[in-house]
């Protein structure tokens, strides 16, 4: 088993809105705004090579959208989510399957791209795109709060071209026999967060936006993005006991524009908070 970080890109968005109901002169200390209030978070997908699958976890903006569009959000980096797979030695064709964990545009937008004539293509052709069925309809007749965030352009083709396949959903169930999913409902309707075994019995949890960076761990850190955040309260609380119940267990950061991996802590106050972790540790797990 491989895993690769696949950077994808940079963007930014309101800090408030990323924080939430935390005052500004505290999130300020951990990522310093704009003169608009914009702060700049990471795109960061994850790539597991395991035998003959090639598994993507999220796919980051994408860039098939108009500038007006993009504008909003300020996309900029020297990451693409295509040259940093080829800098594996792999192409957007080997990819067998993308994860995706739930279809906001910053994680599924890079899953179509435009082909010269202007048509919508799939970016990895040979790949199953995994989704479930429930969030899929959630994405399709999008609630108000939502709906800029679900583009049907970034996934209605891949269900006409019979490239999306659900995961039943159930606490726990398995995609493969390494990666275990589990769904939360706070961020958007049944978001999927994989948990990776490693053959050294390690565990590595792609966060997704249940977590979006290390700034988040603290309870009261919640998105004004989510649906109901009472119940991302909750249901952080269960997602770290299951990780302090674990021997081995890391985290992987989508948003985090600094850390890609840490460590979930219980520290002697009680609190819960992220100890770094280098991301050279991947190839060791």
């Amino acid at each position: 088993m491989k895993l690769t970080i696949i950077e994808t890109g940079l963007f930014k968005l309101d800090g408030g809105a990323m924080f939430g109901v935390v005052p500004k002169q505290m999130w300020q200390r951990m990522n310093p705004a704009d003169e608009n209030n914009m702060c700049t978070w990471s795109m960061r997908s994850l790539l597991l090579q395991d035998g003959e699958r090639n598994i993507l976890f999220d796919v980051g903006l994408g860039n098939k959208q108009d500038s007006k569009f993009m504008s909003h959000f300020e996309p900029h980096g020297p990451f693409s989510l295509t040259e940093s797979i080829e800098e594996t030695g792999l192409t957007t064709e080997d990819i067998t399957d993308v994860f995706i964990t739930h279809l906001h545009f910053d994680h599924v937008g890079g899953a179509l791209k435009l082909n010269a004539s202007g048509d919508l293509i799939p970016t990895f052709p040979n790949a199953k795109y995994w989704s479930t069925k429930k969030h899929f309809d959630w994405a399709y007749t999008p609630n108000p709060r939502e709906k800029a965030s679900f583009l049907k352009e970034n996934f209605v083709p891949l269900a006409d071209l019979g490239l999306l396949h659900f995961i039943e959903e159930e606490q726990g169930v398995r995609l493969y026999d390494n990666i275990e999913v589990f769904f939360y409902h706070g961020h958007t309707k049944s978001m999927m967060v994989p948990t990776i075994t490693t053959p050294k019995g390690n565990k590595l949890t792609y966060c997704a936006d249940l977590l979006p960076s290390i700034h988040h761990v603290r309870m009261p850190y919640v998105m004004s993005y989510d649906i109901d955040p009472l119940q991302t309260l909750q249901e952080k609380k269960a997602f770290y006991d299951r990780l302090l119940s674990y021997e081995n267990s890391y985290l992987f950061f989508e948003h985090d524009p600094v850390h890609p991996v840490g460590q979930l802590n219980l520290n002697e106050r009680g609190r819960y908070e992220i100890n770094v972790v280098s991301p050279a540790t991947l190839k060791d797990l």
